[in-house]
């Protein structure tokens, strides 16, 4: 299974480009850091770079969380300054996409295709 996301600025209307992302999956006592990426100029990110040993490239079925550095892309004063969209990959075989949709003060987000 692989995970995509995309990231769009909704006040702008256009992607927001170079918001950094971590991925980090479900463990007994927390979450385990697995990847992070920089959104590209169209606002997604198609690749991951591992952060440790548990990154495989794939995912399996368990429970994640995607952690968006909103502040970093909106400045200082964002409302908010990070986003954590926590979701739950039932079936490993399914591609997942993840999109954030971002304003100064909102943010949503669903399952995409």
């Amino acid at each position: 299974m692989t995970l995509s996301t995309h990231v769009l600025d909704t006040a702008r209307g256009c992607p927001a480009a170079d918001v950094h992302v971590r991925l980090a999956r479900r463990a007994a006592h927390g979450y385990v850091a697995l990847a992070e990426a920089r959104t590209d100029k169209d606002g997604r990110i198609r690749e991951w770079t591992p952060l440790g040993r548990e990154w495989t490239g794939t995912l399996e079925a368990a429970t994640y969380r995607l952690i968006f550095d909103t502040g970093g892309y909106l400045g200082d004063d964002a409302f908010f300054p990070e986003v954590t969209v926590v979701f739950t990959i039932a079936d490993a075989e399914q591609h997942h996409h993840v999109p954030l949709l971002l304003s100064p003060f909102g943010y949503s987000t669903y399952r995409g295709s």
